[in-house]
């Protein structure tokens, strides 16, 4: 019997059982809070400060290195707006493919005499090195770079970025939002090589919506988004969600264990999906390019992806025409518009994004049901014509 398919794993991802099971005791019965002096209390903190480790673990950093905050759009938006309250206003370079909780925030800071600097990418969605070298020339003092684009899964060389930037005195960040369990992350190695900053989040990897975090080089201060009563090193006051953030932990620990072998089998289902596409005519953006084992991002010509999307879901194949995140935006996808794409050919933009649950039945039922589709809606573009 068909069951509904979920295919925008990028979106988010259902809950680990193991991680629901480790949340539970935290969401009944130890319901203490972390800032209490007694027993109730000490558990809490003592489960808050495992999963901190667990999560340190995760990506090869120390845990006290570790800011838990509500969301990666938080963890960005500490970046971000901390470092630029502690620093004379400058230049602020971002990729013109970030997301906009890394758009928004480095726009904001314009109001505060700061000048933002979109950083090009080429064809493929990397960051042009002719472009990015006139950005470093004009010494910028905070750089975000994503490491994985959440729509075309391209994947940014951070680390060679961030040595470049490292003689300019430059605070970097990368949001790695989308790497978590797709991609073997190693803070360490990224620090060294000039990275002061990295955003995570729980959903995207089998755990919790509500947590995140931002691993931060304890050299560098920022100034709180939320003043309170002193949480998170005080850069992050309030009381901890510490359900969300145990599940964080689980979730983090688990990514890490698996993520060698996940990868291998979501790279196999993606060029099992890739070559179903193209051989209905469907052009894949970056392609050739490094990318996420899991992420396929695709347009047919003359097709709107909204209306191949909800067609699509009509037939039990969840999908996305872009990002999740800015779906309330009718405008074509800003990360195609600045790798050249056409606006009528971007506006066809369909984001495939697999997990943990797909199989290869489920990416032959999804390349048949989108071969009909895609034929009716031509047949009707025939017509009209």
């Amino acid at each position: 019997m068909f069951r509904p398919v979920y295919l925008d794993h990028n979106a988010t991802t259902p809950l680990d059982p193991a991680v629901l099971a480790a949340m539970l005791p935290w969401l009944e019965s130890r319901f203490g809070n972390a800032s209490s002096r007694h027993e109730y209390g000490r558990q809490v903190r003592q489960a808050i400060d495992e999963a901190r480790q667990r999560v340190a673990a995760a990506v090869q950093a120390h845990p006290t290195e570790v800011i838990f905050t509500s969301g990666g759009s938080e963890a960005n938006n500490l970046f971000i707006k901390g470092a630029a309250a502690c620093l004379k206003p400058g230049v602020v370079g971002v990729s013109a493919v970030e997301h906009p909780c890394v758009l928004k925030p480095a726009g904001q800071l314009e109001r505060q005499g700061w000048q933002v600097r979109q950083l090009a990418v080429d064809g493929n969605g990397r960051i042009d090195t002719s472009d990015y070298a006139a950005a470093l020339e004009l010494r910028p003092k905070l750089l975000s770079i994503m490491l994985a684009n959440n729509e075309t899964g391209v994947l940014q060389d951070v680390a060679t970025l961030a040595e470049a930037a490292r003689g300019r005195g430059a605070w970097f960040h990368t949001d790695a939002v989308q790497g978590l369990g797709k991609l073997a992350i190693d803070f360490r190695s990224l620090n060294a090589a000039g990275v002061h900053a990295m955003t995570l989040s729980a959903h995207k990897a089998y755990g919790p919506k509500g947590a995140a975090a931002l691993i931060l080089d304890k050299r560098i201060e920022l100034q709180p988004l939320i003043a309170g009563g002193g949480h998170e090193r005080g850069l992050r006051s309030g009381t901890e969600n510490v359900a969300a953030i145990v599940g964080f932990g689980v979730a983090a620990e688990l990514a890490a264990q698996r993520v060698a072998e996940e990868a291998l089998r979501l790279r196999a289902l993606q060029e099992r999906l890739e070559a179903g596409l193209l051989a209905q005519g469907a052009q894949v953006f970056a392609q050739a390019e490094k990318r996420l084992p899991n992420t396929s991002y695709f347009a047919f010509v003359d097709i709107d992806g909204e209306t191949l999307v909800g067609k699509l879901d009509r037939e039990g194949f969840a999908v996305a025409s872009g990002a999740a995140c800015s779906s309330a935006n009718p405008e074509p996808s800003h990360v195609l518009q600045a790798m050249g794409v056409a606006p009528e050919f971007a506006r066809g933009a369909v984001r495939v994004s697999l997990g943990a649950g797909n199989n290869e039945s489920e990416i032959d039922q999804f390349i048949n049901a989108l071969r009909a589709t895609v034929g009716r809606l031509q047949g009707l573009t025939a017509l009209a014509v």
